[in-house]
């Protein structure tokens, strides 16, 4: 039982570890948000599709209900990925990161909808938690301020991220993890087709390297170990975990594009890993 849930929590810990590289790759790659968006899925969902096709995995669907459930998944995971690269181009990796890590608290008030489980006050407290480690890191708030409609686009992202854990939470335990994600993978492509005719892609050659990555880095192997986490965690839980990824792209934004963190930056993100540390120990009783 130790070795099983330690196991666990490595694995959602380096779930958590792969999904950071989107900030650094998000702010880096100079292409539109939803062109990135439609190219990071097109290219993941190659990717996990010829893993599912080498491993063998049941791609069928089985029940109508569960095509309205990756349909809806699907788009709520798209608009959160498309409002996150914004934020990350308005503002910073660590504004952006951290403003869209509200998401434990809306997925701790919004879980017992979802499920059986009652609202947790400890869940209510470490994401109350979260948010005044975002506080820290909030600049003077401005509508014209860039970095403001950064952490509101990011906001906004944390509720479509929390709305599509959550529904994707009722299908891990009929479904592979591979083949949830290819599916809500299928919904953001086909959806995001229009902006091959609307949006500038005229320098997507010399960005092809950078979209390979945060597809295969970030969504195909990050994002499909993060779902199979939610066979052992609760959503708020794996949310409050998680919370540790804005710590994760703060210190690679450091190494790879030289973004230093202030003062309040340390103070927030410390009060953020205080949270992870706790929800660790007290799930694991």
């Amino acid at each position: 039982m130790e070795n099983s849930y330690s196991k666990n929590l490595a694995f959602l810990l380096l779930a958590t570890l792969f999904i950071s590289t989107s900030g650094v790759l998000g702010k880096y790659i100079a292409m539109p948000p939803e062109a990135i968006i439609l190219f990071r899925a097109l290219f993941a969902s190659s990717f996990i599709y010829l893993f599912c096709k080498i491993k063998k995995v049941d791609l069928s669907i089985h029940a109508k209900k569960d095509k309205i459930s990756f349909l809806i998944s699907g788009v709520f995971m798209g608009a959160h990925w498309v409002t996150y690269f914004y934020a990350l181009k308005l503002s910073n990796v660590a504004i952006g990161m951290l403003s869209m890590f509200t998401f434990p608290i809306m997925t701790a008030f919004l879980e017992p909808f979802f499920t059986k489980q009652k609202l947790s006050l400890t869940h209510v407290f470490l994401g109350i938690l979260v948010l005044v480690g975002i506080y820290f890191l909030v600049p003077d708030f401005s509508i014209e301020n860039n970095q403001a409609k950064g952490i509101l686009f990011g906001i906004f992202s944390a509720l479509c991220y929390s709305l599509r854990n959550l529904i994707t939470k009722k299908s891990v335990t009929n479904y592979d993890s591979s083949a949830i994600m290819l599916y809500q993978l299928i919904v953001v492509t086909i959806i995001l087709l229009p902006v091959l005719f609307i949006s500038d892609i005229s320098n997507l050659e010399s960005q092809l390297p950078f979209l390979v990555l945060v597809a295969l880095l970030t969504t195909a192997i990050g994002h499909t170990m993060l779902v199979n986490s939610l066979q052992h965690f609760s959503v708020a839980t794996a949310s409050i975990i998680g919370s540790i990824q804005p710590i994760f792209g703060i210190i690679i934004a450091y190494f790879f594009i030289n973004e230093i963190p202030n003062k309040n930056t340390f103070i927030g993100g410390s009060l953020i890993l205080l949270t992870v540390i706790i929800e660790s120990l007290r799930s694991k009783k």
